[in-house]
């Protein structure tokens, strides 16, 4: 493994290019790995034991590297092995490393900034991004003109913020938040009606009612709600609902590499390039690979597997590029592509 890693981090690695990282989960059938252990399901399989395993790619998505952790391991939690993989094993002295909200986390950011030659591109969390949006730093008004444009912020010193906003996304969002509030007053109706109707009075029954009705679709946030003995009222929080729809449609792309090395554009095209990663995970879970589920009960064999299937899916991504002109692949993008 180790020597089939060295040659492809080789061929598909230098210095100065981009390096994406993404784990997955996939479960195990079994006891006997001490790598089996019960954690957040991406394959949404409840009661099931599972491990995580990490991909490292070139820019292209090509697999360079895999590792396995224990099924419970966080996201966060994988990430400085990389970086120690791609400059001690792999050596390279300059690298860009790509991750996503959930794995370059604030606290490995100033581990990073440590690191001589390491520049990194991730994106805000949404609630770093509502403080920035209520101060009035980021604008809708601001994307009249461009879908991008790039701000300095004095709670991240020399780092660059681009303030991103994809207007189709941004009409989905409003019109499944409408649809979803309409859903949920539907059901209140129904609640307000009963406790009206003398059918419900008790306040903690109320509340237990109320609460099932405004969880299930998480509009929670977006209600006031006033509940008593006999008595239930609700109104839609407009407050809520308008500072929710200033962020439709919009990210922010966080990056430690300066403007002479990175446009703007290129660094929300290196964040969105992750996608060639989840691509990655799900043909391997599909019908094609078949990693899941994993039978091997023993850690090296469990990790065997894995390694094997990121081998296919390599001689797969090579086959795929082979054949675009018989299989009628379009990826080339016209020119002047909006990043966003």
């Amino acid at each position: 493994k180790d020597r089939i890693e060295q040659k492809l981090a080789g061929r598909h690695l230098s210095d100065g290019s981009l390096a994406l990282f993404d784990m997955t989960s996939s479960y195990v059938e079994g006891s006997s790995s001490e790598l089996a252990e019960f954690g957040y399901s991406r394959d949404k399989k409840r009661g099931k034991a599972q491990v995580n395993w990490g991909l490292l790619t070139d820019s292209e998505g090509r697999p360079v590297a895999l590792d396995v952790f224990p099924g419970n391991v966080r996201d966060s939690g994988t990430l400085l092995p990389q970086v120690r993989k791609l400059k001690d094993r792999f050596s390279l002295e300059n690298f860009i490393l790509v991750g996503d909200r959930g794995m370059i986390t604030g606290k490995h950011i100033k581990e990073l900034h440590a690191e001589a030659g390491v520049d990194w591109v991730t994106a805000l969390a949404s609630q770093s991004i509502r403080p920035l949006v209520r101060s009035g730093v980021i604008q809708q008004s601001l994307f009249e003109e461009t879908n991008l444009f790039e701000i300095e912020h004095a709670d991240y010193p020399g780092e660059r913020l681009i303030a991103c906003r994809n207007p189709v996304l941004g009409r989905k969002r409003a019109y499944v938040r409408a649809e979803l509030i309409a859903a949920t007053v539907t059901e209140l109706e129904k609640v307000r009606k009963l406790v009206l109707n003398g059918k419900l009075t008790d306040a903690g029954k109320i509340g237990v009612r109320v609460g099932r009705v405004v969880n299930n679709r998480n509009m929670q946030k977006h209600f006031d709600l006033t509940i008593d003995t006999g008595v239930f009222e609700f109104e839609i929080n407009q407050v809520s609902v308008t500072e929710e729809a200033a962020m439709d449609g919009l990210y922010i792309i966080r990056t430690s590499v300066s403007k002479e090395k990175m446009t703007a554009g290129e660094a929300v095209t290196a964040y969105k390039r992750l996608t060639s990663v989840e691509r990655a995970f799900r043909t391997s879970k599909s019908l094609e690979m078949q990693v899941r589920p994993i039978h091997h009960w023993l850690d090296d064999r469990v990790k065997t597997h894995l390694f094997i299937c990121m081998l296919a899916y390599y001689v797969r991504w090579h086959m795929q590029q082979a054949w675009k002109g018989i299989t009628f692949q379009d990826d080339e993008k016209p020119k002047h592509t909006d990043p966003v």
